[in-house]
């Protein structure tokens, strides 16, 4: 199994997988997932990583039906700007290929934000470390585990 499933075994946390077949033509994956999966999108969340301009980096994860405000992510993380990272650096960082990266066993603890919207909803769905799985758990676990915080991330 993938890192991230790895990572909530060991911590004995509730959780579920839901496995999909990835169409490589798509080019929105969380969308994907959603769809395939009969999914809200507000209930599925994309994991992004930004480059804080302090050189930080930082993992965002918002919901698929809504875009990430990088300014709204620097604030959260006591910086002026940020800016999406490369996929090369987002992937050698987190160990995961891009439309698979899971907040969940990456290679290197980063500080992690996940949007506010999560707060008022019993579970989300994030990616399970490979495209095409997905993993519904509490929010509050997802937070203990990545050492996150809440913040409003997320804009129209």
């Amino acid at each position: 199994m993938t890192p991230a499933v790895t990572q909530l075994e060991a911590a004995g946390v509730d959780f579920t997988l839901a496995e999909y077949a990835h169409d490589p033509k798509s080019p929105a994956y969380g969308e994907e997932a959603a769809r395939v999966l009969g999914l809200s999108p507000d209930e599925v969340f994309k994991t992004l990583l930004a480059r804080l301009d302090d050189d930080r980096l930082a993992v965002a994860i918002v919901p698929v039906s809504r875009q990430l405000d990088l300014k709204a992510l620097a604030r959260a993380a006591g910086a002026r700007k940020a800016r999406m990272a490369e996929a090369r650096e987002a992937e050698r960082a987190t160990g995961y290929v891009v439309g698979g990266i899971s907040p969940l066993g990456q290679k290197r603890r980063l500080a992690t934000f996940l949007d506010a919207s999560a707060e008022g909803l019993a579970a989300i769905h994030v990616s399970g470390g490979r495209r095409g799985l997905e993993i519904r758990l509490a929010p509050a676990d997802l937070l203990a585990l990545t050492r996150g915080r809440l913040a409003p991330l997320a804009r129209e």
